[in-house]
């Protein structure tokens, strides 16, 4: 697998070299500066809360941000889409960019991976998310995420090796150098929980690895530190070696792969279909309750 790229989309320095998590007091400050896009990458249940950061636009992974020609939800798009629905934000090369949701950190790591994926570093999660902004007495504004300004010049470098296809995901489960981590729930892991989505079988990929995401957050919905997110990383794979990450519908493993980021590790990618795709029924994929 490719190494984690080093960062700077066009060989610039990162936009944030303390790493790709802020506090929202870092955002705050970061407020009202030119090349600032804040991005609210909210789904589900948590869209439409009808408030907003200032200034914050729709990072729709419900709409635009996915590839509705795929059978599973949430999955890249093209390059072309991707690059059109950026520019439709006005993100440019150049800017910087903060995801945020308003479950915490939850689908604002989806954000932040993909737009790795598609060659772009300057960018970082808020901490949190809009909970931890509104718990700081930070400012929102009472409307939902929106822009209506000019097209960015955003243009999407696809880089290989950071999302991956069942295949992949396969081999590595069979590769002793690989390790495949499972962000879901421990009952939807091991079978005793049911699916939230139609047409999919209990259970996990065999010889894979159970981390739920929320185990890598406080109560407070932020990230924990960093010294415990590498005990609970090396508690379930080993130091070295390639990483790969699933969830329901490769959303959460991006939280996985935030963790792992901050942890320092460098070779790690994201099975884009996670078990919408592996555990569909027909698919013909392993799938176990046991191990």
């Amino acid at each position: 697998m490719t190494p984690h790229p080093a960062p700077g989309p066009l060989g610039d320095a990162p936009a944030f070299p303390e790493g790709p998590l802020v506090s929202a007091d870092r955002l705050a400050a970061l407020l009202g500066d030119p090349g600032l896009v804040v991005l609210d990458a909210s789904v589900g249940a948590h869209r439409g809360t009808g408030r907003r950061i200032p200034g914050a636009r729709p990072f729709d992974l419900d709409g635009a941000l996915s590839d509705h020609s795929s059978p599973v939800p949430h999955t890249m798009p093209d390059p072309a889409a991707f690059t059109g629905a950026l520019r439709a934000l006005g993100v440019d090369d150049g800017s910087t960019v903060v995801a945020y949701d308003a479950a915490g950190v939850y689908s604002s790591a989806r954000a932040w991976w993909m737009l790795r994926a598609m060659g772009f570093d300057r960018a970082a999660v808020l901490d949190g998310g809009l909970p931890a902004w509104e718990a700081a007495g930070l400012p929102v504004e009472p409307r939902p995420a929106s822009y209506d300004g000019p097209p960015g010049t955003f243009t999407a470098r696809p880089r290989p090796g950071l999302l991956a296809g069942s295949a992949e995901v396969l081999a590595a489960l069979a590769d002793p150098a690989a390790t495949v981590l499972d962000a879901r729930s421990r009952g939807r892991f091991d079978g005793t929980a049911p699916e939230p989505r139609p047409g999919l079988r209990g259970g996990h990929m065999p010889g894979a690895r159970n981390l739920p995401f929320t185990e890598l957050q406080g109560p407070d919905g932020r990230m924990l530190p960093v010294p415990e997110l590498r005990d609970a990383l090396s508690g379930v794979a080993p130091a070295s070696g390639r990483l790969f990450f699933s969830c329901g519908s490769g959303v959460t493993a991006c939280v996985l792969a935030l963790a792992a980021d901050l942890a320092g590790r460098r070779e790690f990618t994201v099975y884009d279909g996670s078990w919408s795709d592996w555990g569909r029924d027909g698919s013909g994929l392993p799938v176990t309750t046991t191990d």
